[in-house]
């Protein structure tokens, strides 16, 4: 099927202006998080860079969300669906702030509406994004280092707490992780670019160590010895043998630090998750409402765990509404795969896969860490129409279909 357009119609979202305002505003969700003075200040510029602009741009690109609703069918209408049962649970929710959550559900579809729109820019463009980002992101983990360990004289076996808004030790870890990822099979051209690349890798590297979380290195481990499969080159072998090399020595040498904490009460925290769950099995408790979960004598904020946390707030229609989602965009990106950007951002579901089953419990709440394992692997699936080989035969899909 072909959507003929009149010459000019739709192609604001092609001029440089509206290119670069949508690329700072995804470096400035990538970086800002961790170097913005302020949570505010973030969420506002994450406002003014990235929302506002798709949402500038959303009539005139009209015809490019219809290219991509018929490539990708099954991933829109599932987010689609899972949005409005998100809206329609607030009829029942006890919170008293249902317009703010359900403006919050209106900026999750602004972020994701951006992901087609930057992908206008060319895959190699995209791919600079996400560099600039982690060297970004190298520098905040360098003033944290500085901040938190020479500054206030704490041992380095003490767990870093960080800048900004990456300040928890476990959240902040998924944050960095992410970024290391995208930088870690993306190596420049260049002797001088990959001096850089390798400082910016130890950089972050050294972040996701010292704050000790052990969800983080379970999912970079899983990840890294999955990538083969679908890097499908030598040097994704050599770097997943090395990177279990690592972890195995460092969990050898610091054993008795690593089992420290326990299990952190998990299992106790789940089985308490699936008895409030039982509790209310079809609606849940509704979007944004309050809930603790009592386990082994101690009361938790939240569930750990991404699709307990959903099920207790939407109950378990949301929770599979949000599980066709997720699978939704690994379809796409598995169809993707043979393209760089496909490749990476397989990696970072894998990765965000592992992550939410261990924490990260918030998906419709204000733009903050959690997003980098949740949405953010959804936007990039939504890229992928104009990144696989056969978009690329049918142009960029301006309106051809």
């Amino acid at each position: 099927m072909t959507v003929s357009l009149r010459p000019g119609e739709g192609m604001w979202y092609e001029k440089r202006w509206a290119q670069a305002w949508l690329g700072f505003g995804f470096v400035w969700f990538l970086a800002a998080i961790a170097l913005a003075p302020s949570n505010k200040l973030y969420q506002q510029g994450l406002i003014l860079f990235l929302w506002l602009p798709a949402l500038v741009l959303a009539w005139p690109a009209r015809h490019l969300f219809m290219a991509g609703w018929r490539r990708q069918p099954g991933l829109w209408s599932s987010i689609l669906l899972f949005l409005a049962w998100g809206a329609l649970s607030l009829v029942w929710s006890t919170t008293d702030e249902g317009a703010r959550e359900g403006k919050r559900l209106i900026y999750i579809l602004l972020f994701l509406m951006a992901f087609p729109l930057l992908a206008q820019k060319g895959e190699a463009r995209v791919r600079m994004l996400w560099q600039v980002g982690g060297v970004l992101m190298a520098v905040a983990a360098l003033i944290s280092f500085y901040r938190f360990y020479l500054t206030t004289d704490n041992p380095l076996i003490m767990r870093l707490y960080a800048i900004g808004q990456i300040g928890h030790p476990i959240l902040g870890a998924y944050v960095v992780s992410v970024l290391a990822l995208a930088m870690l099979y993306d190596r420049p051209v260049g002797l001088a670019r990959q001096l850089g690349w390798m400082l910016t890798l130890a950089c972050l590297a050294a972040f996701v160590a010292l704050c000790q979380s052990r969800g983080a290195v379970i999912a970079l481990l899983f990840t890294t010895l999955l990538a083969p499969w679908w890097m499908r080159n030598r040097a994704s072998k050599l770097l997943a043998l090395a990177v279990f090399l690592v972890i195995a020595l460092a969990v050898l040498l610091f054993h008795d630090l690593w089992m420290s904490r326990g299990s952190s009460y998990r299992l106790d925290i789940f089985q308490a998750s699936l008895e409030l769950i039982e509790q209310h099995p079809l609606t849940g408790l509704g979007l944004g409402a309050f809930y603790r979960i009592q386990a082994a004598g101690q009361q938790f904020d939240h569930t750990h765990n991404m699709l307990t946390h959903v099920a207790v707030e939407l109950g378990l229609p949301g929770m599979i509404l949000w599980l066709a989602v997720w699978l939704a965009a690994l379809r796409e990106l598995v169809r993707a795969r043979a393209t760089p950007l496909g490749k990476l951002a397989l990696g970072i579901w894998v990765f965000s896969t592992v992550a939410m089953q261990l924490d990260a419990a918030s998906l419709t709440g204000t733009p903050r860490a959690e997003w980098f394992i949740s949405w953010l692997p959804v936007g990039l699936a939504l890229m992928m129409p104009w990144m696989d080989a056969p978009a690329k035969a049918c142009g960029k899909i301006r309106g051809s279909i």
